[in-house]
């Protein structure tokens, strides 16, 4: 649990065909996690107890957060409430922050 994480020293993990995804600074309390998507890759429909805000860096992507789908930008950003079903399809290459709290144990 650094102050500074660099950007390098970050591992890329993949975690579908099309998506990487960096685990940047956490606590026990936050997480912040870059996923990297190629146009095609997708996110698949899940749901877990955390509470997690999306923001969307660079992209298009199609989105559906609890049977309601909809296309997103760069600027744009969204927020899942925990045990939310949700999952997103890249439309035109880009990233997303996502940031989660408590922290995402599983991505360790």
């Amino acid at each position: 649990m650094s102050k500074f994480v660099p950007y390098d020293s970050a591992e890329p993990v993949a975690v579908s065909e099309g998506a990487r995804r960096r685990v940047l600074a956490y606590s026990d309390q936050i997480m912040a996690v870059e996923i990297c998507f190629e146009a095609g890759g997708q996110g698949a429909l899940h749901s877990h107890p955390h509470d997690q805000v999306s923001y969307i860096v660079s992209g298009v992507f199609r989105f559906t957060n609890d049977g309601e789908t909809r296309e997103v930008r760069a600027g744009d950003s969204l927020r899942f409430a925990p045990n939310t079903v949700h999952g997103t399809l890249c439309v035109e290459a880009g990233r997303v922050l996502d940031v989660f709290t408590p922290l995402r144990q599983d991505f360790l």
